[in-house]
């Protein structure tokens, strides 16, 4: 969002920064151009009050422009005068700067200003080195001399040189304007949001388990959804620990009569008691999956839960090396001291013990473990054995709710499809492959968090 209203500001100032630069150049050059015509408008003025008609024909100026450069030859200022049709010396005055040369005698400048005697035509025309010429002409009809045109030209180059200059100087001048203003704006908009952002870090750590509430000082625009969001946190853990209480209440109303059943089943014998047994024993494995699943459900969608893999996975490991020990399976476990499950400690628990008690179960001598945070903000807890593994097919098998690869084994037949639900309800996934030890390699994926205390 920073970056979005910085972008925006910035790109509306560039737009009016830009705008104003072209505005700006185009004023001062209409000034600078407003200043030579006035100056040509001027010399016009000055030659048409002192021109003078001699006898035997021809004109005279009586007082000439006096400035340095209609003396000094093709300087870039010039004047003229002359009569139109008549080609004779006397009839054409011109400046010392125009040497052996002339102005434009019968250019449209010129047939403009014939057709409109006593206007000033303005416009542009070659000099005598071809350099652009800003010309003023005017037609003024004398008596006794007919049309007389009257012309002052000079040369723009250097006009249009002031206008680039001063392009130039407004261009940087607005650059480091810009360059202000977009410091300015980053840090007023980081400014203004920075209440934003600060209700944007604490509901990250209300998120990964580190606080328990938004907590922090809000302006009263956004104390409001501060206030909500703390609302809604308590709501969902009162769901989940109302969830929390039902579970436990139908594990309790249900495991309590099938432990009759089963106790009642094996304190007989017949064929009658051997099927109730297996019937309990199936049901009871049916509710504690699907009590599990529901509690793993609610844990999911509760925010702030998060828990340290590394010490569940030091507990179990160790449990489990005593338990196997007798039948000399060596369980090796690593687990990164910055590695968190976001999600209860019982169902990472059951996760992950799951899979290392099944490892442990079909090993030859040794388990591997590791825990280690992955990319994404992601936990990823692998579990190898060096048993006979399992075939692609009996892979997919082995994910399969209620198949048994081994009749011989004890069981519920719920397999590894336990783990896959639990890591499901947490947003994870389970995978299975070849391990390098020779045996079965599960990979866990689970929702993963910053490290630190819980």
């Amino acid at each position: 969002m920073v970056r979005r209203l910085v972008l925006a500001a910035l790109g509306w100032a560039v737009i009016l920064l830009v705008f104003g630069a072209g505005a700006l150049t185009l004023l001062f050059q209409t000034t600078v151009l407003r200043d030579l015509d006035d100056r040509l408008f001027g010399v016009v003025d000055s030659m048409v009050a002192h021109v003078e008609p001699v006898s035997g024909g021809g004109l005279e100026l009586d007082q000439r422009p006096l400035d340095p450069g209609y003396f000094q030859a093709l300087s870039g200022r010039y004047w003229q005068v002359f009569t139109p049709g008549i080609e004779a010396p006397p009839a054409i005055l011109r400046s010392d700067s125009l040497a052996n040369e002339r102005l434009d005698t019968n250019g449209p400048l010129v047939r403009a200003a014939l057709d409109q005697p006593g206007l000033t035509i303005i416009g542009e025309s070659p000099g005598p080195n071809l350099e652009p010429l800003r010309m003023h002409v005017r037609a003024v009809v004398i008596e006794g001399q007919g049309a007389v045109v009257f012309s002052a030209a000079e040369d723009r180059r250097p006009s249009d040189r002031r206008v680039r200059e001063f392009a130039v100087a407004a261009a940087g001048l607005l650059a480091v304007f810009a360059g202000l203003l977009a410091a300015g704006v980053v840090v007023l908009v980081r400014w203004g949001l920075a209440p934003i952002l600060r209700m944007g870090t604490a509901v990250a750590a209300v998120r990964d388990g580190q606080a328990e509430w938004v907590s922090g000082s809000f302006p009263r625009e956004i104390k409001p959804l501060a206030e909500e969001l703390n609302g809604l946190l308590d709501h969902s853990r009162e769901v989940v620990e109302r969830a929390r209480t039902h579970v436990g209440n139908l594990a309790h109303a249900l495991k309590t009569p099938l432990t009759v059943l089963g106790n009642e089943a094996r304190g007989q014998s017949g064929a009658l008691a051997e099927l109730v047994t297996r019937q309990t024993n199936a049901m009871t494995g049916q509710v504690e999956h699907h009590l599990r699943r529901a509690r793993a459900a609610a844990n999911a969608r509760a925010i702030g839960a998060r828990t340290p893999a590394d010490a569940v996975i030091n507990d179990l490991g160790r449990t489990l090396t005593r338990i196997h020990a007798r039948r000399g399976v060596e369980v090796e476990w690593e687990a990164a001291p910055g590695a968190v499950f976001r999600g209860e400690r019982q169902d990472l628990e059951d996760l992950a013990g799951n899979l290392m008690d099944n490892a442990c179960k079909w090993a030859a001598s040794q388990v591997r473990v590791t825990a280690a945070p992955a990319a994404g903000g992601r936990l990823e807890i692998i579990v190898e054995d060096d048993g006979p593994g399992l075939t692609q097919e009996q892979r997919a098998q082995a994910l399969a709710r209620g198949v048994r690869l081994d009749e011989q084994a004890p069981g519920t037949g719920l397999g590894l499809a336990i783990v896959t639900d639990l890591a499901a309800a947490y947003g994870g996934a389970l995978s299975l492959d070849r391990s390098a030890l020779g045996g079965l390699r599960a990979r866990l994926d689970l929702p993963g968090g910053a490290g630190g205390a819980a």
